[in-house]
């Protein structure tokens, strides 16, 4: 087809999820917290957020009893945001945009 542009991106929805995740960490322990939490209620609902909540508690717990635990706790952290965020995508695609922004 000369003269026609084919682009076409595939998503990789797991690697999104991954990155988000990393991202929401991030955040979560930041001081960027307040207005990503209001994105998070306002995008993704009272649930989420409150998961959010209760990581940034934890993240913020474990950097008060060692850096050790902080980097522990950031780890076991996204990956429960890796797997919350995937089952999202699954069910919403819509939401790679957002995500991957």
């Amino acid at each position: 087809m000369e003269g026609i542009a084919m682009t076409q991106s595939v998503i990789h929805q797991p690697r999104v999820a991954w990155e988000a995740a990393r991202a929401f960490v991030r955040t979560a322990a930041g001081p960027g917290y307040d207005a990503y939490a209001g994105w998070v209620l306002s995008r993704l609902g009272t649930e989420v957020y409150g998961e959010l909540a209760a990581t940034r508690r934890r993240l913020l717990e474990a950097s008060v009893q060692s850096s050790d635990n902080d980097r522990f706790t950031a780890d076991i952290e996204a990956g429960r945001w890796r797997v919350r965020l995937e089952d999202l995508l699954r069910n919403d695609p819509s939401l790679v945009t957002p995500l991957r922004d």
